[in-house]
């Protein structure tokens, strides 16, 4: 895929915007912010419209904001967990979702939430005030932060739903989904979206009932009946989501993911896999055997860090295995993961 390159910006005019940033004391990532100085002053005449140029300075406060608030936690992993704001204290789900947050918590995983009510306060309950992030939205009738989170610094308010989505999926390293509304559904389904079409990480995406409960076996049969017999899904995309209705085996799930496997990269054309252990020449021999569907061509190959790796002091510890992926099967792209796992 051909890069498109951007045209370079007025000598003058990044003179002048380098001379700000040194003024302002220098930081990180200079020349990116000379570019988002470069395009703010764009909107003086590209973007007529108030409203229009608001939602640009809202979002980038937001955002902004965000991220600093993450960064001192960013060695840690984090589940996102979704689910009802309408669900009582004295329903399953609710006490599934305290002992689902105690658990994975316990693990090592710190809990985000939306810092309403409900599942999401439930979630907050069980990993603590310490293992928290609440990622609140302002509504016309003012959803407020669970007490839980509401005195915490790691509650973040956000105007906009993308914004705040945005974070959800930046930042987790797995979702649990427990029985919810709109606001779940949708959630859900972005998170497939982005894993299906390559615009996230993979992660675990685990569907978690109360004990005994048909909520998520009659959206998978909805899934498997419609989207799936009727050819608007690969059978492969069933694989970027488990049902329990276990808080035990949700955790499990989720923390054998990244038994092995850490994470991954595009370098250029070539698709970077992370992970603690090397496989084998056997098992090397076997993924280029078992998976051979996924490269364009070539072969899956251990190599050391990519020079742009190395720049970016990119996990520069752990081994590696690189191929040119198909950038798009990635319900297979899991399957892989599953295996590199079981090494």
């Amino acid at each position: 895929m051909k890069r498109i390159e951007k045209p370079p910006m007025d000598p003058q005019l990044r003179s002048r915007i380098d001379e700000l940033i040194k003024f302002k004391g220098g930081g990180h990532n200079e020349a990116e912010v000379a570019d988002i100085i470069d395009n703010a002053l764009k909107i003086l005449t590209d973007v007529k419209d108030t409203g229009d140029v608001r939602v640009i300075q809202t979002a980038l406060r937001e955002l902004r904001y965000a991220f600093r608030i993450f960064a001192p936690y960013a060695s840690k992993r984090k589940v996102t967990i979704f689910g009802s704001a309408r669900t009582g204290p004295a329903k399953p789900e609710y006490q599934q979702a305290v002992e689902f947050g105690r658990k994975i918590s316990a693990a090592g995983f710190m809990v985000i939430t939306g810092a309403g009510p409900g599942i999401m306060q439930a979630g907050h309950e069980g990993a603590g005030p310490e293992n928290s992030f609440g990622a609140n939205i302002r509504l016309p009738w003012e959803q407020g932060a669970n007490p839980v989170i509401a005195e915490d610094k790691k509650l973040i308010t956000f105007k906009y739903f993308f914004t705040r989505k945005l974070i959800f999926i930046r930042h987790s390293d797995a979702i649990a989904l427990f029985p919810g509304g709109f606001g779940t559904m949708d959630e859900g389904y972005e998170a497939l979206t982005l894993m299906q079409t390559g615009k996230s990480q993979l992660m675990p995406l685990v569907l978690v009932d109360k004990p005994g409960g048909t909520y998520w076996k009659t959206w998978d049969k909805h899934i498997r009946e419609h989207l799936l017999r009727g050819g608007l899904i690969s059978a492969d995309d069933l694989n970027l989501y488990q049902i329990t209705d276990q808080a035990d085996e949700a955790v499990k799930i989720i923390s054998r993911f990244y038994r092995n496997f850490d994470s991954t990269r595009f370098v250029r054309e070539r698709f970077i896999i992370r992970m603690r252990n090397a496989p084998s020449e056997t098992a090397l021999a076997a993924l280029n055997e078992d998976f051979a569907d996924l490269l364009l061509d070539g072969k899956i190959a251990i190599v050391k860090p990519a020079p742009e790796e190395v720049e970016d002091n990119d996990r520069l510890e752990l081994a590696r295995i690189a191929f040119s992926f198909n950038r798009r099967d990635y319900g297979r792209l899991r399957q892989m993961i599953d295996v590199i796992n079981a090494f």
